[in-house]
């Protein structure tokens, strides 16, 4: 059952999202892009409050994401990647992105924090972070 409303269109977006900023990571680098986006949407804190929406998350400024800048955002979802969104949307987490709200590809190691947010581990080349639960207690 889908922990957030979510139509067809929406399943597209957020698979569109997560083959661009993390195809190279494989499906869970993907998944846990996917986790980010729904824990956006959830939270209604922080940097996401309003954020109600796919939409809302996707295209949020300042502070969403690179990748909408890019024509490779544009492209068609493939359905491996529909599944994959999918499966978040349905409230499927993976660590170390199951709380988070941010991530990001730093050179180098992952810093203990990011703009005082804490670091949650790292998959690959991305770091994830995480609020405390006093503050977002939506995504714990």
């Amino acid at each position: 059952m889908a922990v957030i409303k979510a139509n067809s269109n929406d399943v597209d977006m957020l698979a569109r999202l997560m083959r661009a900023e993390a195809e190279g990571e494989g499906e869970l680098g993907m998944l846990m892009v996917g986790n980010v986006g729904v824990n956006r949407i959830l939270a209604n804190c922080l940097d996401f409050k309003n954020i109600r929406t796919m939409r809302d998350m996707v295209y949020q400024s300042p502070g969403g994401y690179e990748s909408v800048q890019k024509p490779y955002f544009y492209q068609r979802a493939r359905e491996r990647e529909r599944r994959l969104a999918q499966r978040t949307i349905n409230g499927e987490r993976t660590r170390p992105a199951t709380n988070a709200l941010w991530f990001y590809r730093p050179v180098g190691n992952c810093p203990a924090t990011w703009w005082d947010q804490a670091n949650s581990g790292r998959y690959k080349a991305h770091c994830f972070f995480i609020p405390t639960r006093a503050d977002c207690p939506r995504v714990f």
